[in-house]
């Protein structure tokens, strides 16, 4: 394979091209079996220079899926090792082959996240804060009208409310919600048949912009539980079909 033929494949970047190639490689298993090439290898079999695949290297070493080792050479880290709030490490997850399990426990942690966040949020959101928060709702009402797009619509109302929680370590959630909503909403409106609710969404809306925590908390618990039953029903209808 010639330079030309790999390079347009890692993109105009080629140091971020070549850690998507090889992130994505690590998360689906293809190293699993092998050993991770060096360094010399890596810059021959993807036509770049040394310094790329350095960098690339240090990269995926940050994100926790290499380690470095004298007289080992470079390895791939056990998936406990991996940085799953990092947005790339995620992306490659959910890019992998679907796990009912990897989604279920997605939404466990936002159950424990998001209400608080909407409860913060209750108390102390600027009118800006809920106007974004009522902007993602119109969005989503809109959406139901086949004016919007649903899944980008549903997103905007979700980081509309961490980033009101005004708590700058609840809104860093921002993208790991953004990325890992993709697969959760899309899911859950391929089982449903539907879109989400825009009333459970209203709800808390409307339990922000009335400053009152405890409903704000209750309505986002109610909203997220209801994805998190519907993959437990999912889960025992394929056992069952087994």
């Amino acid at each position: 394979m010639s330079l030309d033929d790999v390079r347009p494949q890692l993109g105009r970047n080629l140091t971020y091209g070549l850690l998507d190639s090889l992130g994505r490689a690590i998360v689906t298993g293809r190293f699993d079996e092998e050993a991770f090439p060096t360094e010399a290898e890596l810059a021959r079999q993807h036509g770049v220079s040394r310094s790329v695949t350095r960098e690339a290297v240090k990269m995926l070493t940050a994100k926790g899926l290499l380690s470095a080792r004298p007289r080992q050479g470079t390895i791939v880290q056990p998936t406990g090792s991996w940085n799953l709030f990092d947005t790339d490490v995620l992306r490659w997850l959910l890019e992998r082959k679907f796990s009912i399990v990897l989604l279920e426990q997605f939404n466990q942690l936002r159950v424990a996240i998001e209400p608080e966040a909407a409860a913060l949020a209750a108390r102390f959101a600027a009118p800006d804060d809920i106007g974004r928060i009522s902007a993602g709702l119109e969005r989503m009402e809109a959406a139901e009208r086949g004016a919007d797009d649903t899944l980008e619509a549903d997103i905007a109302f979700h980081v509309a409310v961490l980033r009101a929680s005004g708590n700058p370590f609840y809104a860093q959630f921002r993208d790991v919600v953004t990325t890992a909503l993709r697969t959760s909403i899309r899911f859950t409106n391929r089982i449903k048949g539907r879109t989400a609710s825009v009333a459970e969404h209203r709800a808390v809306r409307d339990a922000i912009a009335a400053g009152d925590g405890g409903a704000a908390r209750a309505a986002m618990r109610t909203l997220i539980g209801d994805v998190l039953d519907l993959i437990e029903t999912h889960r025992d209808v394929a056992a069952a079909a087994d």
